[in-house]
């Protein structure tokens, strides 16, 4: 991964913060003077936060979640809306529409109005309609496509959403908290930090800072697409070699005896990491955590107790307390099952893994 310069960082005006008077002390840490009444943030923790970010969002979008980007105000929103449009991510660069998460069904329904209008023009209905019904119809698909057509193809909720100007889009930022979605965000000097789970200290009203940022997190993603597909090639592979191989011994019976038994026990010693993030509401810090912990499959998962998780989780960072594991056993057992489409289902039907008392 390329990492960005302070230079580059410098030369795009990523340091200039706001006013000293529109300051929000909780942004000290990051804020290394005062100059003519305006902060100035420091760059070099601007690059550590930024190569931590970049890292989380590889992860996200190598193990296939989508990332939702946020970016509504003027200045920002052609430049995410060409940046993430390149690496296939959703994002809203209108207004929010508000439950975009926390009521993600309703929002569903109202991207299926749009394929439904869609399949009616094609089929010949639209044309039975009269006119003012036509020109009706026209209308909502114009209003729709322009508020929801970027999230089209995101048929479930995301892995992560990314904010610039958390000040601006605080409605977002409570509907991730709420669903225990990971938060990445450019955070300025008059922002609060503390809801943000990947800050990056920077100047989010400048169009060259934005671009300048959003160029290394898209790169970021990009990069995560590429594993990805890159191991569903190189697994495809590997079921086709074993094939060819299984011919092999069949000629040569004396041979099978003695190379048999010591690939079984290394094998057997390796245990790999299942991708926890696929769990509806474990980021990757959270994750992390339950590695950490000796919980690094999906039938370790399964078998703990949501009680012991939300003791790892609280132990091993403050910033995990809030998360809800009651479903996470559940979810994994489909996992370790191997039944995706269920899981899927159910995590479809849910508010981010959060199930109803009722049920």
């Amino acid at each position: 991964m390329a990492k960005v310069e302070v230079k580059q960082l410098l030369e795009a005006g990523v340091h200039f913060g706001h006013l000293t008077r529109k300051w929000n002390p909780n942004m000290a840490p990051y804020i290394y003077m005062e100059r003519n009444g305006i902060h100035v943030i420091n760059l070099y923790k601007t690059v550590a936060k930024l190569d931590e970010a970049n890292e989380a969002l590889k992860k996200i979008a190598a193990s296939g979640r989508k990332i939702l980007f946020v970016a509504t105000k003027k200045q920002a929103k052609d430049i995410v809306a060409q940046k993430v449009s390149d690496v296939n991510m959703p994002y809203i660069t209108e207004r929010w529409p508000g439950g975009m998460l926390t009521n993600f069904v309703t929002i569903r329904k109202a991207v299926k109005k749009m394929a439904s209008i869609d399949r009616m023009k094609k089929d010949g209905t639209f044309n039975t309609l009269s006119k003012k019904e036509r020109l009706q119809v026209d209308r909502l698909r114009a209003k729709l496509e322009k508020n929801l057509g970027s999230i089209s193809e995101m048929t479930r909720l995301p892995g992560a959403i990314f904010i610039v100007d958390t000040m601006r889009e605080h409605i977002a930022v409570k509907e991730a908290q709420k669903l225990n979605i990971p938060i990445f965000a450019m955070v300025d000097t008059n922002s609060d930090p503390r809801p943000i789970d990947y800050i990056i200290p920077s100047n989010d009203d400048a169009g060259k800072s934005i671009e300048a940022i959003m160029g290394s997190v898209t790169a970021a993603v990009a990069e995560g697409l590429a594993e990805r597909k890159a191991d569903k090639q190189g697994s495809k592979e590997g079921k086709e070699a074993p094939k060819e191989k299984a011919a092999a011994p069949k000629a040569e019976p004396a041979a099978k005896e003695a190379p048999a038994p010591a690939p079984k026990k290394e094998e057997a010693k390796e245990v790999k990491a299942d991708d926890l993030t696929k769990v509806e509401g474990i980021g990757p810090k959270a994750a992390e955590a339950l590695v950490a912990a000796g919980i690094a499959t999906y039938s370790a998962l399964a078998a703990a107790k949501p009680e012991a998780i939300k003791t790892i989780l609280t132990d091993a960072s403050p910033r995990l307390a809030h998360l809800e594991p009651a479903s996470w056993p559940k979810q994994a057992q489909m996992a370790a099952d191997g039944k995706w489409d269920e899981l899927k289902e159910w995590q479809d039907n849910t508010k981010g893994g959060i199930e109803d008392s009722e049920e």
